[in-house]
């Protein structure tokens, strides 16, 4: 089937308005992910005496759906991403509630909901909308003095950290603090804001390390090695030691068959070993190109809240890379947190695919005529055509 413009089709009008290459690079990634499933699950599955294929099988059947929802995402209007993230938000926000009633115990933490046969995390799919509606929040406050958006900003951050640290999972409640954070400082907000917000995080990394010794114990073994047991890092550190420029082959690497997260937390390890660090660089690359795409298509966007939700939407996939990756190489303590797009996960797929799915929407291509002028362009604008009238 051809696609033309004079199609009038959905199809075809998300396809000449879409960032095509975008959409085809996060295609690129899950057909990695699927390809390191092979490599680094099927010994998972040996240790709970499943098929060897088991996990493989599993995350090709989440990559339809994935795809699927990223797509009907990207084909939203920016105001139909705003109602959805309200809905999703609110939704997600009382599955969370119930969970730390209701959920099942899983290693000391309470994250999932179970359904039939699916693992349900809700804050993986709360990620995406809060920070779609935290930036059209922090803009509505610098348009409107009637609208509190920067009160209701920081409430909504503070109901969904509150109860991540509950489940707990801090991992993910410093990766949305990082990008509500960065939102708080792009919207301009008055530096005292800013300082005393800033001392309230500083204030809480120390109460964490103080008073829940999970996480004091992790940043003891990071900072001094020899206080405690650092195999899941030093394991890491030599899958690339021995994967090499070119790596082992597939199939030949052992660093899947030690490490407990191998296909989930690690996969990256994974990748070295058996690929090689030119298979990684290329993996990095291709990140680092779907960033700067989206960095690139936000700071071009006048109309703010469309800016300031690419680039959270964009921050949250960066940064979450950026954790995982550090963590494989030993920069960071071990957080348990997924690379997108490639890890082993159902929700942490099908949420990635929302974010992206988002962002994909927020910057597709609309009619000049429909966009909102920035701030300063329309000053700009202004002076300029008072300096014309006061020539003529």
């Amino acid at each position: 089937m051809r696609i033309t413009r004079a199609d009038k089709s959905v199809l075809s009008d998300w396809w000449f308005t879409v960032d095509r290459l975008m959409f085809f690079g996060l295609l690129l990634l899950m057909g990695a992910g699927l390809v390191l499933s092979f490599a680094a699950s099927p010994p998972i599955a040996a240790k709970y005496h499943l098929e060897p294929f088991y996990f493989v099988r599993r995350h090709a059947a989440m990559l339809l759906p994935a795809v699927a929802i990223m797509f009907a995402a990207s084909t939203l209007a920016p105001k139909q991403i705003r109602r959805a993230s309200l809905a999703i938000f609110l939704i997600g926000i009382g599955l969370m509630i119930l969970i730390l009633f209701l959920g099942p115990e899983v290693k000391g933490a309470r994250r999932w909901l179970q359904l039939g046969g699916f693992s349900l995390q809700p804050s993986e799919f709360v990620k995406p909308a809060f920070v779609v509606l935290t930036a059209w929040l922090f803009n509505e406050s610098q348009k409107r003095k009637d609208v509190p958006g920067l009160e209701l900003a920081i409430l909504l951050y503070a109901v969904f950290a509150l109860l991540l640290v509950l489940q707990p999972d801090f991992g993910q409640t410093l990766l949305v603090t990082l990008v509500w954070g960065a939102l708080f400082f792009m919207a301009g907000i008055n530096m005292i804001w800013i300082a005393v917000l800033a001392a309230l995080g500083i204030g809480g990394l120390v109460a964490s390390y103080m008073l829940v010794p999970h996480v004091a114990s992790r940043i003891d073994r990071f900072l001094y090695p020899a206080s405690g047991d650092t195999y899941q890092t030093d394991r890491s550190l030599d899958s690339f030691i021995h994967g090499g420029w070119f790596g082992r082959g597939p199939g030949e690497g052992t660093v899947k068959d030690v490490l407990p997260d191998s296909h989930t937390d690690f996969i990256f390890a994974v990748a070295a070993e058996e690929y090689g660090l030119i298979a990684c660089l290329i993996l990095l690359t291709l990140f680092a190109f779907i960033v700067l795409r989206g960095l690139s298509k936000a700071s071009q966007e006048p109309d703010g809240f469309i800016r300031h939700a690419v680039a959270g939407l964009i921050m949250l996939f960066g940064l979450q890379t950026l954790i995982n990756m550090a963590v494989n190489v030993g920069l960071l303590p071990a957080k348990g947190m997924t690379l997108p797009f490639i890890s082993y996960g159902g929700s942490s797929l099908l949420a990635m695919a929302l974010t992206m799915g988002f962002a994909l929407g927020l910057t597709r291509k609309r009619p000049m005529a429909g966009r909102l002028k920035s701030p300063a362009r329309t000053e700009h604008e202004t002076k300029a055509t008072g300096a014309r009238g006061q020539t003529a």
